[in-house]
């Protein structure tokens, strides 16, 4: 007789300060009722899933432990955080081929075990390794996104309702692209309480330069490492709103990087950025594609050329 299954499962793949803070916050959520935590650090992945069923009484319940790569059959989301940060004199492209590597060994082995659930990235650089992801999974691109610029756009969301002194709920806003350096806001789709970012900003209060702004949010993570040597709660926190949105089914509009094929923007194909998505149980279920104008829709171009140049390289390498 087959076991009954309970309710919603999660596998997290890696269990260093991300992946960690990740289950932390799922659990305390109550986002699922079995979770495994899987990392080569075996011993680690002990630990982390023993510190957080010690506080089992304190949150709605959940099982968690660590496990291996067959523990995650069964799961409806698995989500990704192995890889290495970036190392001081460590370019980016080689960033990317190490990662590219790691996701090239862990993505079909997974895979095998859990065919059916749903992906989460968040090892970066996020957009490269979701498309690493998604080519050498075979899973379809739906079940495969990054956690791309959800944690940029809250970052932007919070400076402009700290320029507005007002509650970020009251703050529509969104960086698209890359989560990174091409990262682009197009001010004309964000509103300040319920006003058009410019109307705002001309009848009620400036809320200063744009550019000078988004150097801010790009910025943003850079400072916290400086200060506390590496960022994880708050992008605990996103992914955790990414896992709600899949396990709960919210239909929740999120900036998660996701395949493109060229049918949305000209010119933005065969890559993985963010764009404007509508997240539910069955992972990207609906692309919103909001209308930018000349603007706007060169530097998204920009941005997807950046990260297709990225991918050409590593790709020229290997061959």
């Amino acid at each position: 007789m087959n076991e009954v299954k309970k309710g919603k499962k999660v596998t997290i793949l890696g269990a260093g300060n991300v992946g960690a803070s990740i289950a932390f916050s799922m659990a305390i959520k109550g986002l699922c009722s079995e979770m495994v935590l899987v990392d080569i650090n075996k011993p680690k992945a002990k630990g982390e899933a023993m510190d957080i069923m010690q506080g089992n009484s304190f949150y709605p319940g959940c099982d968690v432990r660590d496990g291996d790569y067959p523990d995650a059959a069964g799961s409806d989301l698995v989500i990704i955080t192995v890889g290495i940060a970036r190392k001081p004199g460590q370019t980016r492209l080689d960033l990317c081929k190490i990662n590219a590597k790691i996701m090239a060994s862990v993505m079909p082995e997974i895979a095998k075990y859990a065919p059916d659930a749903c992906y989460v990235i968040v090892s970066n650089p996020v957009d490269v390794l979701t498309y690493e992801a998604l080519k050498v999974s075979g899973l379809k691109p739906s079940q495969v996104i990054g956690s791309g610029t959800v944690l940029d756009s809250s970052r932007l969301r919070a400076c402009l309702a700290d320029h507005a002194k007002v509650s970020s709920k009251n703050v529509h806003a969104y960086v698209l692209g890359e989560h990174g350096d091409s990262s682009m806001v197009p001010w004309s789709l964000a509103s300040v309480c319920g006003m058009p970012f410019e109307d705002y900003c001309r009848c009620v209060s400036d809320l200063g330069n744009k550019n000078d702004i988004v150097q801010e949010v790009r910025e943003a993570g850079a400072e916290v490492i400086k200060c506390k040597g590496a960022t994880y709660y708050a992008i605990a926190l996103s992914v955790s709103m990414i896992a709600e949105a899949i396990l709960r089914d919210t239909k929740t509009v999120l900036t998660v990087s996701a395949y493109q094929d060229g049918s949305r923007y000209e010119g933005v194909e065969d890559v993985c950025l963010s764009l404007p998505c509508v997240v539910g149980a069955a992972g990207v279920e609906r692309e919103i594609t909001p209308p930018l104008n000349d603007e706007d829709l060169a530097a998204l171009q920009n941005s997807a050329k950046a990260l297709r140049n990225v991918i050409d390289a590593m790709q020229n390498d290997a061959e």
